[in-house]
């Protein structure tokens, strides 16, 4: 063992040599090279080796390369680039190569291996890298493989290799592995038309030398229609034949592969309210009748057009499946029509439907008779008194009415609804006390809710202090409400955001908001430490810090959590994070 260690380190002699001839390195820079390079290598060398030990070793020698980069700008040396760092890049790559030979399984190894290559501009290996690695696996191994890997080793091949039958090849196989997975269909089949369209652009050049070489199936999308056919026999759900159906659009020759798609969605999906809502949203951007609408008046009758079209379609889909779904489809899309200002009568008695639907009788409102809205809201919220939506609803009129007493109506609600489904009623209550009530009664509110909803309400709490009360009222709040569980993450990274858009933030208390966040999410969270090495690696931290925390997220960590904060410690460490 010891020598085959002396010699990987006399191999480094000539680049250390020219590291000092040059100027980037002290004399005693490089011994401390040499010393630590020692160290790592016999570590890797033992009988029973850790992949963490590889991985301690490639951010070393990543180090190493970025501190080159510095002193190379710093004294304007660009020489001898194929003397010093191209050994270092090839020696990273060695490294990277016997880790992922013992730890074959070890996806973010594979990954971060690719993010070294495209950062120290590597990327003619990067598709070899990813091809090396499936062959590496037998089949049950390679079914294992998350579908991601294959998509992004499919794209390397058709945009760094412009290997679209290599890219082909890789969609096949990830199929096999992986037959009813949406994203591999869907940019299996973009894949397909992206070849399409590069082979027309082709034609069109060299039908200029009378040459044809290329198959009118082909050109037309025919590949892509073979990928979507197989897709929807297996995965048999409308929003994923509208999502194929999207990507077809982005192409300028697909029309009649877009056609068919949309027969077979409105065949095969017309029990499904997603199909009619597409259906009739899609009127909105169809193609107009040809007239240029020069006035406001001739958009404004071509606007009333398309949503009277889009009511008939939600009308149709009614009559075939009168669901709430269906129901609810299309008083959002009358909601948000109205929110627009539409003048068309049509879509306000739409809205009158759903209500006498649901014996809610809410749209007087939209026909301005205060009284009438009023008297609606009082009996819907008596005869529906445990529904969250009909108080919501009732309260939001009341309180735009300025009608009743809207503080003791909030108080009435919240009694007679479920508290675990009271979040809504607790929201529009605060919104209603921000604008009516004083700080003090709107603070009340929150105390009030914290104990009813506390994860969802205290970062409201906190965001509210801030905004009335500054740095100092938030920090309060904060304190108050750390111990009282339960507490959700963005809690504890809402204060550290707070911190650090003060003036002069203090490291000292990042540190205790993240210390306070570990120890509720510590064990299964491993971005919690990455954001808290990367705040010490920051211009107000101390880079020295981060060995310790690296050592303790190793210890507190548990089961997958502890592979992805070492892969992504990788990441970070070769500026891909």
């Amino acid at each position: 063992m010891a020598e085959i260690v002396q010699q990987r380190i006399e191999d480094r002699i000539p680049e250390l040599e020219q590291l000092e001839r040059v100027g980037l390195f002290t004399k005693k820079e490089v011994k401390s090279v040499v010393k630590r390079v020692t160290a790592l290598e016999y570590k890797l060398h033992r009988l029973i080796v850790n992949k963490e030990d590889f991985i301690a070793y490639i951010q070393y020698e990543i180090n190493v390369l970025e501190l080159i980069k510095k002193r190379r700008a710093h004294i304007h040396y660009k020489f001898k680039r194929e003397e010093i760092e191209f050994p270092i890049i090839h020696r990273i790559h060695g490294i990277f190569r016997r880790a992922t030979k013992k730890w074959k399984d070890d996806v973010q190894l594979w990954l971060s291996h690719v993010a070294f290559c495209k950062k120290w501009v590597c990327k003619a290996g990067i598709p070899f890298l990813h091809v090396k690695s499936y062959a590496s696996y037998p089949p049950w191994q390679a079914r294992l493989l998350v579908s991601a890997l294959w998509i992004m080793a499919a794209k390397s091949e058709l945009e760094d290799q412009d290997s679209s039958e290599s890219a082909r090849h890789l969609f096949l196989r990830a199929l096999r592995f992986h037959p009813n997975n949406k994203k591999v269909y869907q940019e299996y089949f973009r894949m397909e038309l992206l070849h399409a369209e590069k082979l027309r652009k082709q034609k069109a050049e060299l039908e200029k030398a009378e040459i044809d070489l290329f198959s009118p199936a082909i050109l037309s999308g025919r590949l892509a229609d073979v990928v979507y056919k197989d897709a929807t026999g297996k995965i048999k759900e409308a929003e994923f034949v509208i999502s194929l159906l999207n990507i077809a659009a982005i192409f300028d020759f697909t029309k009649e592969l877009q056609d068919s798609i949309l027969q077979d969605l409105q065949t095969n999906y017309a029990a499904d309210s997603l199909m009619w809502d597409f259906m009739a949203r899609r009127e909105l951007e169809a193609p107009g009748l040809g007239e240029e609408h020069h006035s406001a008046k001739a958009r404004a009758l071509d606007i009333n057009r398309r949503e009277e079209r889009c009511c008939q379609l939600y009308e149709e889909g009614l009559r075939v499946i009168s669901t709430e779904p269906m129901w609810s489809r299309y008083l959002d899309f009358c909601l948000e029509r109205l929110k627009r200002k539409t003048n068309v009568q049509e879509l306000k008695e739409k809205v009158k439907k759903w209500s006498r639907w649901t014996e809610v009788w809410m749209t007087e409102v939209l026909l301005s008779d205060a009284e009438g809205a009023a008297s609606v809201a009082m009996a819907a919220t008596e005869r529906y008194h445990k529904s969250v939506t009909t108080w919501s609803l009732s309260l939001q009129t009341l309180v735009q009415l300025g009608s009743g007493d809207p503080a003791r109506l909030f108080q009435e609600a919240l009694t007679h609804v479920n508290p675990k489904e009271s979040l809504p009623l607790w929201q529009l209550q605060l919104q209603w006390s921000t604008a009516n009530q004083t700080p003090e009664d709107t603070e009340a509110i929150f105390k009030s809710a914290v104990p009813t909803v506390a994860m969802e309400m205290k970062d409201s709490y906190l965001n509210w202090s801030y905004t009335t009360g500054g740095y100092k009222k938030a920090r309060k709040t904060f304190k108050s409400l750390q111990e009282n569980r339960p507490l959700s993450k963005s809690f504890f990274t809402r204060m550290v955001e707070i911190e650090k858009e003060q003036e002069a933030p203090k490291m000292n208390h990042l540190r205790e908001y993240y210390e306070r966040a570990l120890q509720e999410f510590g064990t299964s969270d491993d971005d919690l430490w990455l954001q808290y090495i990367q705040e010490e690696l920051s211009t107000l931290g101390q880079p020295e810090n981060c060995g310790k925390i690296h050592w303790r997220a190793m210890k507190f960590l548990e089961g997958e959590s502890v592979e992805r904060f070492v892969s992504k410690y990788t990441l970070l460490q070769t500026g891909h994070a």
